[in-house]
């Protein structure tokens, strides 16, 4: 394995997508600047195995890659400056990354580990650095300084990037500032909440676009049907945006839209309790503009409590106008309910599973039936989460369509929609086991994808891997998550993917196995063993029809190709 920074010099001008109309264009302050004849990259490349080491190898080494076309094809596009992204490993920094790439930015970025988000960044053309260092903000020993960096909200303030910035005077940008300068001049529609945010957000892009809509879209998760991975970047005045509610980065946001899936207390490590939650989402409805809307979902508990529900009236438009309990933003915006229960705006009746293995239902609006829609997705929750789609598709367009027309649109493309990567994932098939990786973390989540793997494999024994996602969330949510796991045969918990955490609170994963109570569970620590004791497990008995279902926003999705791989060579062996 080859080690240490690979140098690889590259031609002209950092490679970028047409540029946006102007009105996406940030301005920053003047920093002295030249251009360079040509651009020295260095990658940091992490311990990887060989083969994605060659593979990685190969981007940077093959002389007219995708990658060298999209340098030579830019070079006659508008240079907006030099962006240096703080965090760029993370699945929302890195979508922003790119789309600075496409509206014609330069762009580098660092990160303390390579992720798969940065695999595409690179062969964009940006600059990307393993480790935090002054260094991978300076070119011609430091002469020339990045126009500004954003940062995540993962970062803590001593970072030696950020204090490097800020004592140079290049302007530092907490990743929502970005947000709210990159979209202030947008139809801006936010799809916030605890959980669905990522499928939402992709499903409402996806449908947009292929209504033709000249869409701008960024979502915090790879989706295999965007040409732009987790992006779209267009030059129309709707703009489709996952926001977080964590460190409150959605509160610099002006939507004209705000889609709110569901409120429930996620992250423990900010917020103190539920209340805190619910808290910064009514502060968050404040920001959308007048004559604006917003997308509720009736179902969830949390969600309605950002509502006073004594002072209902009904829009001109028949939406559900609700005097909310925030003043003076009150009047300033109607609200659109959806959700399964028939007390909703938009709700679904008849609910089946489909020989896609997704869900079909009957879409009602104020009860009267008024379309079937099928989807290839299964799981209440996408049921739920398409209906936001249609509430908010009706609601961006009830001045231009009549809401049938409009429906008869979302229904069409809704089922062609294929889903986001790590929401209920097929990896693979090997004789009688199936294999399939999602990025629950949450007990609600947890219980979800239990629900929508019983729907489409009901007669399979259920084998859950499930990773604790920090020390803070296992201590807090136990009961919760012990509780979630009824829908399973087995499950195996691994220790805890404590992220930017350090245990505190003195948990292990070994806590949570033993407090399921229900299906049998293990405690397996180590990753490299729950491959090998599965794979033995599995093929012991190669034609048992078995479903694996491995869980967490860690780096749990590796087991499962791995398994696949393990079971593959297994089976080969065996049959020769």
């Amino acid at each position: 394995m080859i080690d240490g920074p690979k140098q690889v010099q590259l031609p002209g001008k950092m490679p970028s997508s047409p540029a946006a109309s102007p009105s996406t264009s940030l301005h920053f302050p003047a920093t002295s600047r030249q251009k360079p004849s040509f651009i020295t990259k260095r990658i940091r490349i992490p311990a990887l195995t060989s083969k994605e080491h060659a593979r990685r190898v190969s981007l940077c080494a093959t002389p007219m890659d995708r990658r060298s076309q999209a340098i030579v094809d830019s070079g006659n596009r508008e240079d907006k400056g030099w962006v240096h992204f703080v965090g760029i490993g993370g699945c929302g920094l890195s979508a922003l990354a790119m789309l600075a790439l496409k509206q014609g930015y330069e762009v580098s970025g660092s990160d303390i580990m390579w992720s798969s988000f940065m695999d595409g960044l690179h062969e964009a053309g940006a600059w990307l650095y393993v480790g935090h260092s002054v260094s991978n903000m300076q070119k011609h020993n430091g002469l020339i300084l990045p126009k500004a960096i954003v940062v995540s909200s993962a970062i803590p303030q001593d970072n030696v990037e950020i204090l490097y910035a800020k004592s140079v005077g290049v302007p530092v940008y907490k990743r929502d500032y970005w947000l709210a300068k990159l979209t202030e001049q947008h139809n801006l529609i936010v799809i916030s909440g605890t959980h669905g945010k990522s499928t939402t957000a992709s499903m409402l892009a996806y449908v947009l676009k292929a209504m033709g809509d000249d869409i701008t879209a960024v979502v915090g998760a790879h989706v295999p049907q965007f040409a732009g991975g987790n992006i779209i970047c267009g030059s129309g005045r709707n703009f489709v945006l996952e926001a977080d509610e964590y460190d409150g980065c959605f509160l610099e946001l002006l939507p004209y839209i705000a889609v709110v899936t569901n409120v429930e207390w996620e992250h423990v490590d900010i917020f103190e309790n539920e209340e805190a939650v619910i808290s910064i989402f009514k502060r968050f409805l404040t920001q959308i503009r007048a004559g604006g809307h917003l997308v509720l979902c009736g179902d969830s508990v949390g969600a309605c409590s950002l509502l006073d529900h004594n002072k209902p009236t009904t829009g001109p438009d028949n939406s559900i106008c609700v005097k909310s309990s925030l003043e003076p933003c009150s009047d300033r915006y109607s609200v659109t309910t959806y959700g399964i229960s028939s007390i909703n705006e938009w709700h679904a009746s008849a609910l089946h599973s489909n020989l896609q293995g997704g869900s079909d239902y009957q879409l009602c609006h104020w009860g009267c039936p008024v379309a079937d829609i099928s989807l290839q997705m299964p799981g209440v929750h996408n049921v739920v989460n398409s209906l936001a789609v249609v509430a908010t598709v009706a609601t961006l367009f009830s001045d231009q369509r009549h809401i049938t027309e409009s429906v008869d649109f979302v229904r069409l493309h809704l089922s062609n929609f294929k889903g986001v990567s790590r929401r209920f994932e097929m990896i693979g098939k090997v004789h009688g086991c199936h294999i399939f990786d999602d990025y629950a973390h949450h007990p609600s989540e947890v219980r979800a994808v239990l629900q929508a793997a019983r729907q489409g494999f009901q007669y399979k024994e259920l084998m859950v891997v499930f990773q604790p996602h920090t020390y803070s969330r296992l201590a807090t949510l136990q009961k919760e998550f012990a509780d979630a796991f009824s829908d399973a045969d087995l499950v195996v918990v691994t220790e805890i993917y404590g992220a930017r955490e350090t245990n505190r609170w003195n948990i292990s994963g070994r806590d949570l196995a033993t407090a399921i109570i229900g299906p049998s569970s293990e405690y397996i620590p180590s990753l490299v063993d729950v491959v090998e004791k599965l794979s033995l497990y599995i093929s012991n008995d190669p034609d048992r029809e078995t479903l694996i279902l491995t869980l967490g926003a860690g780096d749990i999705t590796t087991v499962g190709r791995e398994l696949l791989q393990k079971l593959q060579q297994r089976f080969q062996k065996s049959d020769s």
